[in-house]
């Protein structure tokens, strides 16, 4: 299942600072779409008005021709922590999704299995998250936000508190269970190269306020591996995202 969205004319202001101004963008289905940009430039901000956690002060966002007005069933979120909980095993962080929808543990217990196993925690279903390493722990929460298989999913900054080395795996390993459900996924990052690796379109916005300032089309073939960082058109887009990041400091 995916979904079509629409940010339109979307802008945000705390007060006297403008978080978003004016930001309008599409999202086709089952399309993985990242947002880069400036620490500070309303990534976050957004991402939270796409969820229906924030209303806009002005603009719209339609997901599937429906007007976002508050949180969705049919949207899934995985933030920077993974906020599983400590007295629930793996298997039943996962499951809790279905149960805070009034279901029974049991219809959904082979699709958190398989999720499981595909993220790569085949052999954990029982162990506690203080027992799983960072990565292991994000990878739960990710079957978790998959589990009642909803048309948008909705990643802010989910790596961003991994070490290098873990954030490159769980990168692939993302696009390991992305390619089983094919969902429309939203996906905010501060790291150029996962943005080029995940992505089929990254949205570039400027610095405070966040205004929409390029969007690039990546078109790299998939599946895409390790072999796939080294071929000379992944370079020339990370710097084309660098150069459209970098030309900012000077204005």
């Amino acid at each position: 299942m995916s979904v079509e969205i629409r940010i339109d004319k979307v802008s945000k202001a705390f007060g006297d600072v403008v978080a978003v101004q004016n930001a309008s963008f599409g999202i086709e289905p089952n399309r993985f779409v990242s947002i880069i940009g400036p620490s500070g430039c309303g990534k976050s901000t957004l991402m939270r008005i796409v969820s229906g956690l924030m209303p806009p002060d002005a603009g719209q966002v339609h997901i599937g021709g429906r007007s976002v007005s508050g949180p969705a069933r049919d949207v899934g979120m995985v933030f920077q922590a993974p906020v599983l909980l400590p007295w629930r095993s793996c298997l039943e962080n996962v499951l809790l999704m279905g149960e805070m929808r009034g279901d029974k543990p049991a219809r959904h217990r082979a699709r958190a299995e398989e999720l499981l196993e595909l993220a790569g925690l085949a052999g954990f279903e029982d162990s506690y998250p203080h027992q799983l390493s960072g990565g292991m722990q994000q990878r739960v929460g990710i079957c978790r936000a998959l589990l009642l298989n909803p048309a948008l999913i909705l990643m802010d900054e989910p790596f961003g508190a991994l070490d290098i080395i873990s954030r490159e795996k769980m990168g692939f390993e993302l696009l390991k269970i992305w390619a089983h459900s094919r969902n429309t996924v939203l996906f905010v990052t501060h790291s150029i190269t996962e943005a080029v690796l995940l992505s089929d379109t990254v949205v570039v916005m400027s610095a405070r306020p966040g205004r929409i300032q390029d969007i690039i089309e990546i078109g790299l073939p998939r599946p895409r591996t390790r072999e796939t960082m080294s071929e000379p058109r992944f370079a020339q887009l990370s710097d084309t995202l660098r150069g459209r990041i970098q030309s900012q400091w000077s204005e």
